[in-house]
Protein backbone atom coordinates (compact mmCIF):
# COMPACT_ATOMS: atom_id res chain seq x y z
CA UNK A 1 0.00 0.00 0.00
CA UNK A 2 1.38 3.37 -1.01
CA UNK A 3 1.72 5.90 1.83
CA UNK A 4 0.63 9.51 1.38
CA UNK A 5 2.24 12.36 3.23
CA UNK A 6 0.02 15.39 3.97
CA UNK A 7 1.85 18.61 4.77
CA UNK A 8 0.55 20.90 7.53
CA UNK A 9 -0.29 23.56 4.92
CA UNK A 10 -2.28 21.09 2.85
CA UNK A 11 -4.07 19.85 5.96
CA UNK A 12 -4.99 23.40 6.96
CA UNK A 13 -6.31 24.09 3.46
CA UNK A 14 -8.34 20.89 3.55
CA UNK A 15 -9.82 21.79 6.93
CA UNK A 16 -10.68 25.30 5.72
CA UNK A 17 -12.33 23.93 2.57
CA UNK A 18 -14.34 21.44 4.60
CA UNK A 19 -15.43 24.10 7.10
CA UNK A 20 -16.62 26.44 4.37
CA UNK A 21 -18.53 23.66 2.66
CA UNK A 22 -20.46 22.86 5.84
CA UNK A 23 -23.35 24.81 7.31
CA UNK A 24 -22.61 27.80 9.51
CA UNK A 25 -19.50 29.92 9.71
CA UNK A 26 -15.91 28.78 9.87
CA UNK A 27 -13.74 30.33 12.56
CA UNK A 28 -10.77 31.82 10.72
CA UNK A 29 -7.83 34.11 11.31
CA UNK A 30 -8.06 37.87 11.04
CA UNK A 31 -7.75 40.57 10.04
CA UNK A 32 -11.23 40.94 8.68
CA UNK A 33 -12.73 42.96 5.85
CA UNK A 34 -13.10 46.73 6.14
CA UNK A 35 -11.55 47.03 9.61
CA UNK A 36 -12.37 50.74 9.86
CA UNK A 37 -16.07 49.82 9.85
CA UNK A 38 -16.03 46.26 11.18
CA UNK A 39 -13.82 47.03 14.17
CA UNK A 40 -13.24 44.05 16.49
CA UNK A 41 -14.13 44.62 20.15
CA UNK A 42 -10.80 43.25 21.39
CA UNK A 43 -7.51 41.84 20.14
CA UNK A 44 -8.65 38.29 20.89
CA UNK A 45 -11.99 38.63 19.08
CA UNK A 46 -12.76 35.60 16.90
CA UNK A 47 -13.39 35.95 13.16
CA UNK A 48 -16.08 34.20 11.12
CA UNK A 49 -16.39 33.38 7.45
CA UNK A 50 -19.38 31.95 5.63
CA UNK A 51 -19.17 30.41 2.18
CA UNK A 52 -19.88 33.15 -0.35
CA UNK A 53 -23.26 32.89 -2.03
CA UNK A 54 -24.64 34.83 -5.00
CA UNK A 55 -26.92 37.76 -4.30
CA UNK A 56 -29.20 39.53 -4.11
CA UNK A 57 -30.14 38.46 -0.58
CA UNK A 58 -33.22 38.17 1.60
CA UNK A 59 -32.61 39.88 4.93
CA UNK A 60 -35.00 40.20 7.89
CA UNK A 61 -34.88 42.54 10.89
CA UNK A 62 -36.61 41.01 13.92
CA UNK A 63 -37.15 43.76 16.46
CA UNK A 64 -38.69 43.41 19.90
CA UNK A 65 -39.70 46.50 21.86
CA UNK A 66 -40.97 49.35 19.65
CA UNK A 67 -42.68 51.92 21.89
CA UNK A 68 -40.12 54.71 21.78
CA UNK A 69 -38.70 57.12 19.21
CA UNK A 70 -35.26 55.50 19.06
CA UNK A 71 -36.69 52.17 17.92
CA UNK A 72 -38.93 53.85 15.35
CA UNK A 73 -35.99 55.78 13.92
CA UNK A 74 -33.78 52.69 14.05
CA UNK A 75 -36.24 50.88 11.75
CA UNK A 76 -36.69 53.93 9.52
CA UNK A 77 -32.95 54.29 8.87
CA UNK A 78 -32.66 50.53 8.25
CA UNK A 79 -35.34 50.81 5.56
CA UNK A 80 -33.73 53.95 4.14
CA UNK A 81 -30.35 52.23 3.96
CA UNK A 82 -31.81 49.17 2.24
CA UNK A 83 -33.23 51.46 -0.44
CA UNK A 84 -29.99 53.30 -1.22
CA UNK A 85 -29.04 52.20 -4.77
CA UNK A 86 -25.69 50.58 -3.96
CA UNK A 87 -27.26 48.62 -1.11
CA UNK A 88 -30.52 47.78 -2.88
CA UNK A 89 -28.53 46.06 -5.62
CA UNK A 90 -27.59 43.41 -3.04
CA UNK A 91 -31.03 42.98 -1.48
CA UNK A 92 -33.86 40.97 -3.00
CA UNK A 93 -36.16 41.47 -0.01
CA UNK A 94 -35.86 43.36 3.29
CA UNK A 95 -38.50 42.54 5.88
CA UNK A 96 -39.08 44.16 9.28
CA UNK A 97 -41.18 42.83 12.12
CA UNK A 98 -41.56 44.15 15.67
CA UNK A 99 -43.15 41.91 18.28
CA UNK A 100 -43.29 44.02 21.43
CA UNK A 101 -41.75 42.64 24.61
CA UNK A 102 -42.88 39.02 24.03
CA UNK A 103 -39.72 36.89 23.97
CA UNK A 104 -41.49 33.79 22.64
CA UNK A 105 -43.02 35.82 19.79
CA UNK A 106 -39.60 37.17 18.83
CA UNK A 107 -38.07 33.69 18.80
CA UNK A 108 -40.97 32.43 16.69
CA UNK A 109 -40.57 35.30 14.22
CA UNK A 110 -36.84 34.61 13.80
CA UNK A 111 -37.46 30.90 13.29
CA UNK A 112 -40.16 31.69 10.75
CA UNK A 113 -37.73 33.71 8.62
CA UNK A 114 -35.21 30.87 8.79
CA UNK A 115 -37.91 28.47 7.60
CA UNK A 116 -38.75 30.86 4.74
CA UNK A 117 -35.19 30.66 3.46
CA UNK A 118 -33.97 34.13 4.34
CA UNK A 119 -30.21 34.53 4.01
CA UNK A 120 -29.65 36.65 7.11
CA UNK A 121 -31.63 37.41 10.28
CA UNK A 122 -30.88 40.59 12.25
CA UNK A 123 -32.14 40.65 15.85
CA UNK A 124 -32.53 43.39 18.47
CA UNK A 125 -33.17 40.94 21.27
CA UNK A 126 -35.71 41.15 24.07
CA UNK A 127 -33.54 38.77 26.10
CA UNK A 128 -29.84 38.10 25.63
CA UNK A 129 -29.90 34.48 26.76
CA UNK A 130 -33.04 33.22 25.00
CA UNK A 131 -31.84 32.86 21.41
CA UNK A 132 -29.37 29.98 21.55
CA UNK A 133 -31.80 27.66 19.77
CA UNK A 134 -32.36 30.27 17.04
CA UNK A 135 -28.62 30.62 16.46
CA UNK A 136 -28.19 26.83 16.26
CA UNK A 137 -31.10 26.45 13.85
CA UNK A 138 -29.78 29.27 11.68
CA UNK A 139 -26.27 27.86 11.54
CA UNK A 140 -27.66 24.44 10.63
CA UNK A 141 -29.56 26.12 7.79
CA UNK A 142 -26.52 28.23 6.81
CA UNK A 143 -28.37 31.45 7.69
CA UNK A 144 -26.28 34.34 9.01
CA UNK A 145 -27.48 35.63 12.39
CA UNK A 146 -26.49 39.09 13.63
CA UNK A 147 -27.62 41.00 16.72
CA UNK A 148 -27.21 44.65 17.65
CA UNK A 149 -28.12 47.06 20.46
CA UNK A 150 -29.58 44.35 22.73
CA UNK A 151 -27.19 41.67 21.54
CA UNK A 152 -27.56 37.90 21.80
CA UNK A 153 -25.34 36.23 24.38
CA UNK A 154 -24.14 33.46 22.07
CA UNK A 155 -20.63 33.20 20.58
CA UNK A 156 -21.82 31.66 17.31
CA UNK A 157 -23.33 34.81 15.77
CA UNK A 158 -22.15 38.34 14.97
CA UNK A 159 -22.77 40.89 17.74
CA UNK A 160 -22.67 44.63 16.95
CA UNK A 161 -22.90 47.13 19.77
CA UNK A 162 -21.54 50.11 21.62
CA UNK A 163 -20.26 49.87 25.17
CA UNK A 164 -23.67 50.14 26.85
CA UNK A 165 -22.15 49.67 30.29
CA UNK A 166 -19.75 52.49 29.46
CA UNK A 167 -22.66 54.87 28.86
CA UNK A 168 -23.88 54.22 32.40
CA UNK A 169 -20.36 54.74 33.72
CA UNK A 170 -20.08 58.06 31.88
CA UNK A 171 -23.42 59.24 33.29
CA UNK A 172 -22.31 58.53 36.86
CA UNK A 173 -18.96 60.25 36.32
CA UNK A 174 -20.67 63.35 34.92
CA UNK A 175 -23.13 63.64 37.81
CA UNK A 176 -20.45 63.06 40.45
CA UNK A 177 -18.16 65.66 38.87
CA UNK A 178 -20.91 68.28 38.77
CA UNK A 179 -22.30 67.98 42.28
CA UNK A 180 -20.57 68.52 45.61
CA UNK A 181 -23.40 66.92 47.59
CA UNK A 182 -22.30 64.17 49.96
CA UNK A 183 -24.37 62.13 50.30
CA UNK A 184 -25.52 62.68 46.73
CA UNK A 185 -29.15 61.93 45.86
CA UNK A 186 -29.73 60.82 42.27
CA UNK A 187 -32.79 59.99 40.20
CA UNK A 188 -32.28 57.19 37.66
CA UNK A 189 -34.99 57.06 34.97
CA UNK A 190 -34.52 53.56 33.58
CA UNK A 191 -35.60 51.65 30.49
CA UNK A 192 -38.05 48.75 30.28
CA UNK A 193 -37.50 46.19 33.02
CA UNK A 194 -35.37 43.25 31.90
CA UNK A 195 -34.07 44.88 28.71
CA UNK A 196 -30.34 44.07 28.29
CA UNK A 197 -29.36 47.67 27.51
CA UNK A 198 -31.06 48.91 30.68
CA UNK A 199 -29.32 46.24 32.73
CA UNK A 200 -25.88 47.05 31.29
CA UNK A 201 -26.25 50.82 31.71
CA UNK A 202 -27.50 50.44 35.27
CA UNK A 203 -24.60 48.15 36.09
CA UNK A 204 -22.06 50.69 34.86
CA UNK A 205 -23.86 53.54 36.63
CA UNK A 206 -23.94 51.76 39.99
CA UNK A 207 -20.36 50.49 39.78
CA UNK A 208 -18.95 54.00 39.33
CA UNK A 209 -21.03 55.30 42.23
CA UNK A 210 -19.87 52.45 44.46
CA UNK A 211 -16.22 53.05 43.56
CA UNK A 212 -16.42 56.82 44.11
CA UNK A 213 -16.06 56.73 47.88
CA UNK A 214 -19.04 59.12 48.16
CA UNK A 215 -22.23 58.36 50.01
CA UNK A 216 -25.12 58.12 47.56
CA UNK A 217 -28.79 57.35 47.28
CA UNK A 218 -30.39 56.34 43.96
CA UNK A 219 -34.12 56.45 43.31
CA UNK A 220 -35.03 54.16 40.40
CA UNK A 221 -38.12 54.80 38.28
CA UNK A 222 -39.06 53.15 34.97
CA UNK A 223 -39.49 55.56 32.07
CA UNK A 224 -39.40 52.94 29.29
CA UNK A 225 -37.03 55.13 27.21
CA UNK A 226 -40.13 57.13 26.21
CA UNK A 227 -40.60 60.90 26.77
CA UNK A 228 -44.16 60.65 28.10
CA UNK A 229 -43.39 57.85 30.52
CA UNK A 230 -40.16 59.51 31.66
CA UNK A 231 -41.96 62.79 32.29
CA UNK A 232 -44.67 61.10 34.33
CA UNK A 233 -42.40 59.05 36.57
CA UNK A 234 -40.06 62.00 37.13
CA UNK A 235 -43.00 64.23 38.05
CA UNK A 236 -44.29 61.55 40.41
CA UNK A 237 -40.90 61.27 42.09
CA UNK A 238 -40.77 65.05 42.64
CA UNK A 239 -44.39 65.15 43.87
CA UNK A 240 -43.52 62.46 46.41
CA UNK A 241 -41.02 64.85 47.95
CA UNK A 242 -37.93 63.85 45.99
CA UNK A 243 -35.10 66.35 45.95
CA UNK A 244 -32.28 65.25 43.69
CA UNK A 245 -28.73 66.43 43.08
CA UNK A 246 -28.64 64.97 39.58
CA UNK A 247 -30.64 62.91 37.10
CA UNK A 248 -29.62 60.07 34.79
CA UNK A 249 -32.32 59.37 32.20
CA UNK A 250 -31.55 56.54 29.79
CA UNK A 251 -34.10 57.61 27.20
CA UNK A 252 -37.06 59.94 26.84
CA UNK A 253 -34.68 62.54 28.25
CA UNK A 254 -36.72 65.60 27.28
CA UNK A 255 -39.63 64.21 29.32
CA UNK A 256 -37.58 63.98 32.51
CA UNK A 257 -36.06 67.44 31.97
CA UNK A 258 -39.52 68.94 31.36
CA UNK A 259 -40.83 67.38 34.57
CA UNK A 260 -37.98 68.93 36.56
CA UNK A 261 -38.72 72.37 35.14
CA UNK A 262 -42.51 72.09 35.48
CA UNK A 263 -42.23 70.74 39.03
CA UNK A 264 -40.22 73.68 40.24
CA UNK A 265 -37.25 71.46 41.09
CA UNK A 266 -33.92 73.28 41.32
CA UNK A 267 -31.79 73.02 38.18
CA UNK A 268 -29.43 70.05 38.54
CA UNK A 269 -27.06 68.22 36.17
CA UNK A 270 -28.83 65.85 33.78
CA UNK A 271 -27.25 63.01 31.82
CA UNK A 272 -29.52 61.94 28.99
CA UNK A 273 -29.67 60.30 25.58
CA UNK A 274 -29.14 61.95 22.18
CA UNK A 275 -32.69 63.17 21.51
CA UNK A 276 -32.88 66.43 19.58
CA UNK A 277 -35.64 67.79 21.85
CA UNK A 278 -33.55 67.15 24.96
CA UNK A 279 -30.60 69.04 23.53
CA UNK A 280 -32.85 71.91 22.42
CA UNK A 281 -34.36 72.12 25.91
CA UNK A 282 -30.94 72.10 27.58
CA UNK A 283 -29.86 75.00 25.35
CA UNK A 284 -33.08 76.97 25.80
CA UNK A 285 -33.09 76.65 29.59
CA UNK A 286 -29.35 76.88 30.16
CA UNK A 287 -29.25 73.45 31.80
CA UNK A 288 -26.07 71.56 32.63
CA UNK A 289 -26.48 68.52 30.37
CA UNK A 290 -24.55 65.56 29.06
CA UNK A 291 -26.07 63.81 26.05
CA UNK A 292 -24.69 60.46 24.99
CA UNK A 293 -25.66 57.29 23.21
CA UNK A 294 -25.44 55.57 19.89
CA UNK A 295 -27.25 56.48 16.72
CA UNK A 296 -30.22 54.41 15.59
CA UNK A 297 -28.33 53.79 12.34
CA UNK A 298 -26.42 50.96 13.97
CA UNK A 299 -29.18 48.92 12.30
CA UNK A 300 -27.74 50.03 8.97
CA UNK A 301 -24.23 49.00 9.99
CA UNK A 302 -25.67 45.58 10.80
CA UNK A 303 -27.24 45.30 7.32
CA UNK A 304 -23.88 46.24 5.78
CA UNK A 305 -22.22 43.56 7.91
CA UNK A 306 -24.79 40.95 6.87
CA UNK A 307 -24.16 41.61 3.18
CA UNK A 308 -20.39 41.36 3.65
CA UNK A 309 -20.77 38.07 5.52
CA UNK A 310 -23.02 36.66 2.79
CA UNK A 311 -20.41 37.64 0.21
CA UNK A 312 -17.85 35.50 2.02
CA UNK A 313 -15.89 38.28 3.71
CA UNK A 314 -14.04 37.64 6.98
CA UNK A 315 -15.99 39.36 9.78
CA UNK A 316 -15.24 39.82 13.52
CA UNK A 317 -17.65 37.91 15.76
CA UNK A 318 -18.02 41.03 17.92
CA UNK A 319 -17.94 44.51 16.37
CA UNK A 320 -17.50 47.75 18.33
CA UNK A 321 -19.39 50.88 17.29
CA UNK A 322 -18.40 54.39 18.37
CA UNK A 323 -20.23 56.15 21.20
CA UNK A 324 -21.12 59.82 20.83
CA UNK A 325 -21.16 62.08 23.91
CA UNK A 326 -21.76 65.83 23.76
CA UNK A 327 -22.25 68.57 26.35
CA UNK A 328 -24.43 71.64 26.61
CA UNK A 329 -24.49 74.17 25.10
CA UNK A 330 -24.97 72.07 21.98
CA UNK A 331 -23.80 73.48 18.63
CA UNK A 332 -26.61 74.00 16.11
CA UNK A 333 -26.20 71.98 12.94
CA UNK A 334 -23.61 69.77 14.63
CA UNK A 335 -25.06 68.47 17.90
CA UNK A 336 -28.59 69.84 17.78
CA UNK A 337 -30.89 70.41 14.79
CA UNK A 338 -33.66 73.03 15.24
CA UNK A 339 -35.12 72.27 11.79
CA UNK A 340 -35.66 68.58 12.61
CA UNK A 341 -38.32 67.02 14.86
CA UNK A 342 -37.66 66.85 18.58
CA UNK A 343 -37.95 63.06 18.37
CA UNK A 344 -34.92 62.92 16.07
CA UNK A 345 -31.85 61.18 17.51
CA UNK A 346 -28.44 62.55 16.58
CA UNK A 347 -25.63 60.25 15.49
CA UNK A 348 -27.07 58.56 12.40
CA UNK A 349 -23.93 58.84 10.31
CA UNK A 350 -21.13 56.30 10.57
CA UNK A 351 -18.47 57.84 8.36
CA UNK A 352 -16.04 54.92 8.73
CA UNK A 353 -18.73 52.68 7.22
CA UNK A 354 -19.71 55.16 4.49
CA UNK A 355 -23.19 55.27 6.02
CA UNK A 356 -25.13 58.51 6.16
CA UNK A 357 -28.62 59.88 5.59
CA UNK A 358 -30.44 63.04 4.73
CA UNK A 359 -33.37 64.09 6.89
CA UNK A 360 -35.61 63.51 3.87
CA UNK A 361 -34.48 59.88 3.54
CA UNK A 362 -35.34 59.16 7.16
CA UNK A 363 -38.64 61.10 7.06
CA UNK A 364 -39.78 59.03 4.07
CA UNK A 365 -39.74 55.84 6.16
CA UNK A 366 -41.80 54.53 9.09
CA UNK A 367 -41.17 52.18 11.97
CA UNK A 368 -44.00 49.87 10.90
CA UNK A 369 -43.73 46.23 9.91
CA UNK A 370 -43.53 45.54 6.18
Amino acid sequence: MKAFRVTSAALAALMMSTALASAGPATVSGPGADPACFTPVAEDTAYFQWEARPGPYKIALVNGFIANDWRVQMIAVAKAYAEQPDVAANIEEFKVISVGEDIAAQIAAANNFIDQGFDAIIINANNTAAFGSVVRKANDANVVVLSFDNVIDDPNQIAINVNQKGLGESAAEFLLENSDADPISLLHVRGPAGQPVDIARNEGFMEVLAASGRQYEVTDVVGNWAPGDSQKVTADAIAAGGQFDGVYVQGGSQGAATALLDGGHPAVPISGETENAFRQLCNAEGLLCQSGGTGPAQSSVTIKTAIAALQGEVIPASIALPTSISYAPFAEGVDVFPELPGSFFAGNNFEACNIGFTAEEIAAQTGENN
